[in-house]
């Protein structure tokens, strides 16, 4: 009995010793990805600053679920996600810079749970490399902290794709399953559309492998997320189709029309590039984005050679058909409307940069190492400049809608009221009054009820120094702040 005693105690012990090596390589591999996640959080506390003041798009999605200030007009293209994302403080809080903490934190985790999700498929070196490489680019650092829909979106990819290709591996099937209905669900939450381009290569592949369980967790992740949407498409736009041609009509019209210029004239630093006209940016602001696919293809190359061409195609794949719609689809630009494709792009480029440095047995090639040292720490500076100047214009600009609310509140346009014109959206919130458009995509007010709102509430006017007033605000007392003309609705 002694001994069988000891024999089940043996059997026992050995039984539980591979797990302590194992969980100390997990540990250990997940470290370096939590780090590259702290400094990135802490990057966008010191370089963009958390006083940087709520810009137009962030005060739609912000004022719809704060109490202290008129909810904006919400058009069509926006979904509800990024409202319901910063609820958790705007909902009870003003503060701007408590807002932006509390994004930076939120979007570093975000990036480390996303690069987990690609454990296993590529080394932990690629994974920091890669995930390095998107957010160092200007505009993450830049929209990390913000209130903007693209890096979430971009995040859902990451995590929809890594979990993807596990589940087809069949490696933790429950868990991934799960990560993959949530990154579905956070894509279609910010931007229906972009959830669907990005999401039809899985789509095909899963539908072609016969994939049938992968294929239901994943259009339910998207179903999931795009309820919200669609429900307000029959509540508010008389359906869903209607809601899907009023979003084209505000975006322009969607059809062939290359943008691919416009959006090489935005990575200089400009948020909206809309009408994209002055000149190209300097060439070492751009060199990135022609190496960008060249690496793409280098990363191909490897994959094929090292027999897993599968979980580098599929997050090529994903990439262009996210990237296709803002290419040659829409006539304007905005850098951040790439960011899904450059987070997939990360992964594959990385794998690529790192075959270039090191021979296959481990050794460094001691040349190529220090021409991708180089060609990285100046690709760096100029992202930290572009940033640094993007930080500036913005910066600046948000202050001066300050000023131009502290004017209005001097001139007796003070809460509750109603601001329209120019700029009234951004404007107005900074003020604490209402915005009302009578034409436009943000068109929400008629004239006359922009007249039966001035018999018992302050309302002014906006337009640049020198424009003609519309026919209801000819005869306003008209005021000069900065290079608007304000003209303020006799009182009540």
């Amino acid at each position: 009995m002694p001994d069988g005693a000891n024999a089940i105690l043996v059997r026992r012990r050995r039984r539980e010793q591979p797990a302590g090596p194992r969980t100390t390589r997990v540990t250990l591999g997940s470290r370096p990805l939590a780090v590259l996640a702290a400094v990135f959080a802490l990057a966008q506390l010191i370089l963009v600053r958390p006083v940087l003041g709520l810009g137009w798009d962030e005060i739609v999605y912000v004022s719809q679920v704060t109490s202290h200030h008129p909810a904006a007009f919400f058009s069509a293209p926006r979904s509800r996600g990024v409202s319901l994302l910063v609820a958790p403080v705007a909902s009870w809080s003003s503060s701007v810079p408590l807002l932006r903490v509390y994004l930076a934190l939120l979007s570093g985790l975000a990036l480390y749970l996303a690069l987990r999700s690609w454990r296993g498929l590529f080394p932990t070196r690629v994974l920091v490399v890669g995930g390095a490489l998107f957010a160092s680019l200007w505009l993450t650092l830049f929209y990390g902290p913000q209130a903007m829909p693209n890096y979430w979106v971009a995040i859902g990819a990451l995590i929809s794709v890594g979990c993807f290709l596990r589940a087809r591996a069949g490696r933790s099937a429950r868990a991934v399953l799960w990560g993959l209905a949530a990154g579905a669900a956070l894509m279609a939450w910010m931007r229906p559309t972009d959830a669907v381009y990005v999401a039809v290569p899985l789509l095909v592949l899963a539908l072609a492998r016969r994939h049938w369980h992968i294929l239901l967790v994943l259009a339910a992740g998207l179903a999931a997320g795009a309820v919200p949407w669609v429900i307000e498409a029959y509540a508010g736009h008389g359906g869903l189709g209607e809601r899907l041609a009023e979003a084209s009509r505000i975006q322009g019209g969607l059809g062939w029309q290359i943008a691919v210029d416009d959006q090489l004239r935005s990575l200089g630093g400009r948020a909206l590039c809309r009408p994209c006209t002055g000149p190209m940016p300097n060439p070492l602001v751009t060199l990135w984005w022609f190496a960008l696919p060249v690496l793409a293809g280098l990363g191909l190359v490897v994959a094929g050679r090292a027999r897993r061409l599968g979980r580098t195609l599929v997050p090529l794949a994903c990439a262009t058909t996210a990237a296709l719609p803002y290419l040659f689809m829409i006539g304007y630009a905005a850098p951040r409307f790439l960011q899904p494709a450059y987070a997939l792009l990360a992964i594959p480029v990385a794998d690529a940069l790192w075959h270039l440095v090191r021979r296959p047995g481990g050794a460094w090639r001691p040349v190529a190492a220090t021409l991708v040292a180089l060609c990285l720490a100046g690709h760096l500076a100029a992202q930290l400049a572009v940033l640094h100047g993007a930080v500036s214009r913005n910066t600046e600009s948000r202050r001066d809608w300050g000023r131009t609310a502290d004017a209005l509140h001097r001139l007796g346009v003070r809460p509750p009221c109603l601001l329209t014109g120019h700029e009234a959206i951004p404007i107005g919130y900074y003020t604490g009054c209402s915005s009302g458009a009578t034409s436009g995509n943000n068109e929400n007010i008629t004239v006359a009820g922009i007249l039966r709102t001035a018999d018992r509430l302050p309302v002014a006017h906006l337009a640049p120094a020198g424009g003609a007033p519309p026919r209801y605000a000819r005869s306003w007392p008209v005021h000069r702040i900065s290079d608007l003309d304000v003209r303020v609705a006799p009182g009540p």
